[in-house]
């Protein structure tokens, strides 16, 4: 049976840290996803309103097939210099993509990035010709680590999800067979986590060992689908989204990570209510790590990953939200 990994966060995914960084002035932050080594990658977007970057080279008929670190970032459009900061910590340290080594030629670290908007969320963002993501980046990328905390900080720490607050969160899943799979989260969607009238999560039948609350809808419970539930009053396209990374110690191709990628979309599904709208900028990658080989026949042990990916990620917006109102 599949259980949660001893951290319960991306980073039982051997091979994987998380530094996270903040400027609670500006209420904004920062969170970086590294691989030890180079990660085989895959992004899917599904909202209407997304700010990314790198995201046309994850395409599996590109040249680069692996990246060094993934960022996601509050801070609107300015949060993808976050990006440029993790870019010079990895290219100092010698790590990057490089066609052919030559003398005084710096190899390209491959870092894509996807943002959420906060500008709006309170905070002092007169920041005038000086954004603090660079450097946010950098720090965040200084503090990577094997444990992190979850709620308010990171890139889910100006998040609103609904008319709740947002935050970070992550969940993992260690199957029977030694495979781990792990999710993290940065929400700020436009619709609800929890089911309307209630303070059950959409995703609670996800849930793992009440990592966030155990609460369950009462048996009276009849849903409209119509209601939606705490979504945001009034809200505006590129304004809300969830930006979220899924990590595996499964080996995946190119190809494969992006079926993941495609599959475990349904994850925001589980968790938010509604999600993919033209208000949000939803963006999903995945990182394999490629320890341990896919079992034959490939798609059938591809489907089940895609399918823990799912639920996993489910868990992890779930886990951002409640750890934030903690």
């Amino acid at each position: 049976m599949s259980r949660p990994g001893p951290k319960n966060l991306i980073t039982d995914v051997p091979g994987i840290e998380v530094g996270n960084a903040e400027n609670r002035d500006v209420l904004t932050g920062t969170t970086v996803i590294v691989a030890d080594d180079p990660a085989t990658a895959a992004c899917a977007v599904a909202g209407g309103g997304p700010g990314t970057r790198e995201t046309d080279l994850l395409r599996a008929d590109t040249m680069v097939e692996q990246v060094d670190a993934v960022v996601l970032s509050g801070g609107s459009a300015y949060g993808l210099a976050s990006a440029d900061g993790v870019t010079a910590k990895l290219g100092a340290m010698g790590r990057g993509y490089g066609l052919k080594d030559l003398p005084g030629v710096p190899r390209t670290p491959i870092v894509p990035a996807a943002i959420l908007y906060d500008l709006a969320n309170g905070g002092d963002k007169g920041w005038g010709e000086q954004p603090p993501y660079r450097m946010l980046g950098e720090e965040a990328f200084e503090n990577r680590a094997k444990s992190f905390p979850l709620g308010n900080v990171g890139c889910g720490l100006g998040a609103n999800a609904g008319a709740h607050a947002g935050g970070l969160g992550s969940a993992s899943l260690r199957t029977a067979d030694g495979i781990t799979i792990g999710a993290v989260a940065g929400v700020n969607c436009f619709g609800s986590v929890f089911m309307p009238g209630t303070s059950c999560f959409w995703a609670w039948p996800y849930e793992q060992n009440g990592e966030f609350g155990n609460h369950r809808p009462g048996e009276s419970y009849n849903g409209d689908p119509e209601e939606w539930g705490d979504a945001k009053m009034n809200p505006q396209p590129g304004q809300n989204t969830t930006i979220a990374c899924i990590a595996t110690d499964a080996a995946l191709t190119p190809a494969q990570a992006h079926r993941v990628a495609q599959m475990a979309l349904s994850g925001f599904s589980r968790a938010i209510r509604p999600v993919f709208a033209p208000f949000d900028g939803d963006a999903l990658f995945v990182l394999s790590t490629g320890r341990i080989p896919l079992e034959e026949p490939s798609p059938i042990s591809l489907t089940r990953i895609g399918e823990l990916a799912a639920s996993t990620l489910a868990r992890a917006i779930a886990r951002g939200v409640y750890e934030a109102d903690q």
